[in-house]
């Protein structure tokens, strides 16, 4: 490919809106344009980007034996409502009518339909196992689109699907897929994580994410130094403390701490560390009926320590919470409390609650919490003596850095993840709500076991750029630049010699089966070298008069500080020791 030809629009200045800084490279380098909130035009360079993470991906799971198909954009909503999935999955999930005002989804993941592929068209288990995948835009109609590629509305993403006969068969798709997708993101060139995950609003009991490594990601990574051990923050795990609770030291006392009212407050109020307090934190389950009254509330209060943070996919999953909660009002506060937030706490509640406490908080002696009355806190706090034990010990809390891990190897550290890839296990989830059913070898009905695995394929990009980058613009890994190599000839316009030069070596370049791009544009080095920083461009080799008549040209990896001599006719050995060709 030669610049002239192509089409190279750099800016000098990211647009105003642009709040990462992928976006603001990807805008600057002319890869993608923005039409609406969330919905971007990807232009001939971040095409190509696109395009190779697309083969990469493709390469793998036909390797792996999936099988591609394309499934529809559009899907009657009937299919979504047989899941259940219409209702729940809320307004993320567009909903349209067609002009005979039937209902319709424009789809974030296509589980319904393939699921409706398979119960019509895989009958037997000789048929087993299989799985399909689709590389598709999809659509999500996100409250607040931002970040640029990572959090847009459209976007397009490779989704599969697999279907098995039993529970053996199905983990071992699952852990086909696993592999197959550190294959892939191995070949992508990016620091990443395999990490145990919860399954969220797909559903399934075995998960898996794989997040690249990245100062400016949303998610926390947790894991251990010394193991293998890796979650992300919603799933890991906060062991019990080993050692048993201390016996009571402290007396009961009812302690002022005027318009104090959080624990940090209190905390340096009576000079204390943070980690003697505890908080009270009050939520609400409703009982609906079928008409979707309330019937019956139930109030709950939390107890966590004060350096704490409450995990809700955690409490989510708790018996009698896993159906829905929410935050208390502040008149249901007052009902069983008696006082506003802000110096709530168990002792001496107006009407009874349902409380559970983190397994730190089962373990503290000793402790601070609110007094239900304004401006009063409580001291030396004890279980047993000052109130009941709790209804419920289980984990409520994020993890933090240095906790141990569970799998006793170690201690945890934490760092920052953009998630591009998600495997699950899905089980029968969507084969029992579906009636999706072969014949098994008993001749009996069975529902199929299911698994499925996704990768952000116009994510993946914007995370490799928040990975690969500097001040002067994109550092792509190889296999992912939009080009491997670009050859700048100096001052072109006026040497027959570097014209006749540039345009042999991008020749010799071409045959051997290397992306190149020549930039025969005419430009000043300054702004031709800047703008292939800006793009990103890994490989660099510079032709000018005065080298060329000394035999020489000029070679800079876009991470070098300074550029290499070479001799014209070491060209190709030199980048085929480089892994270029």
């Amino acid at each position: 490919m030669k610049a002239s030809q192509f089409f190279i629009v750099t800016q000098k200045e990211a647009p105003a809106d642009a709040e990462v800084l992928s976006h603001r490279l990807m805008t600057r380098a002319g890869m993608i344009k923005k039409l609406g909130a969330g919905i971007y035009s990807y232009l001939p360079l971040g095409l190509r980007v696109i395009r190779k993470v697309e083969a990469i991906v493709r390469e793998e799971m036909n390797r792996a034996g999936a099988l591609e198909l394309n499934m529809p954009l559009i899907q009657p909503a009937e299919l979504w409502q047989e899941s259940g999935r219409f209702a729940k999955m809320g307004p993320e999930l567009l909903r349209i009518k067609d002009r005979h005002e039937r209902d319709f989804v424009l789809q974030p993941t296509s589980e319904e339909v393939v699921t409706d592929i398979a119960r019509q068209e895989l009958r037997s288990y000789k048929q087993l196992p299989k799985n399909f995948y689709q590389i598709q835009t999809k659509f999500r109609d996100e409250r607040r689109p931002r970040f640029g590629l990572m959090r847009g509305r459209e976007f397009i993403m490779k989704d599969a699907y697999s279907f098995d006969r039993d529970e053996v068969a199905a983990k071992a798709s699952y852990q086909l897929m696993a592999a197959t997708y550190r294959r892939i993101f191995d070949r992508f060139g990016l620091r990443y994580r395999a990490v145990a995950a919860d399954s969220g609003a797909i559903g399934g009991e075995l998960s898996e994410e794989f997040q690249v490594i990245a100062a400016t990601g949303e998610d926390a990574i947790v894991y251990c130094p010394s193991s293998d051990y890796a979650a992300n923050l919603e799933k890991a795990q906060a062991l019990a403390p080993a050692a048993a609770r201390p016996t009571a030291a402290s007396v009961l006392t009812v302690t002022p701490t005027p318009g104090q009212s959080t624990c940090a407050d209190v905390a340096a109020l009576l000079g204390v560390p943070l980690a003697r307090t505890v908080k009270s934190l009050v939520l609400a389950s409703d009982e609906i009926n079928e008409r979707d009254e309330i019937v019956k509330t139930r109030i709950w209060l939390l107890l966590l320590r004060g350096d704490h943070d409450m995990n809700e996919v955690k409490v989510g999953k708790l018996t009698d919470l896993n159906l829905g909660f929410r935050f208390a009002t502040v008149a249901e506060i007052e009902t069983h409390f008696g006082c506003k937030p802000g110096y709530l706490g168990p002792v001496g509640l107006k009407m009874p609650v349902h409380v559970i406490a983190d397994r730190e908080v089962a373990a503290m002696a000793d402790w601070i919490c609110g007094a239900n009355q304004p401006d009063f806190h409580l001291t030396g706090v004890n279980w047993g003596r000052d109130l009941p034990e709790p209804d419920l010990v289980a984990d409520l809390r994020n993890v933090v850095e240095g906790d141990a891990s569970p799998d006793g190897q170690g201690v945890l550290a934490i760092e920052r993840g953009i998630e591009v890839g998600h495997v699950f296990y899905l089980g029968r989830k969507y084969s029992r709500a579906m009636g999706a059913t072969f014949l098994a070898e008993d001749g009996k009905p069975a529902h199929f076991e299911m698994g499925c695995y996704g990768i952000g394929i116009t994510r993946l990009p914007a995370a490799a750029i928040e990975q690969n980058h500097d001040e002067r613009g994109i550092i792509w890994p190889d296999a992912l630049a939009p080009f491997t190599l670009v050859i700048c000839p100096i001052g072109s316009e006026r040497s027959a010699l570097v014209r006749e030069a540039a345009e042999h070596l991008y020749q010799q370049l071409l045959a051997a089966g290397v992306d190149v791009i020549l930039d025969d544009r005419g430009e000043r080095p300054g702004a031709m070298f800047a703008d292939w920083e800006l793009i990103g461009v890994p490989h660099r080799l510079t032709l000018g008069e005065r080298g060329l008549k000394t035999g020489q040209i000029e070679y800079q990896h876009r991470r070098d500080a300074a550029a290499t001599a070479l001799a014209a006719t070491d060209v190709l050995e030199f980048l085929r020791a480089r892994r270029v060709l």
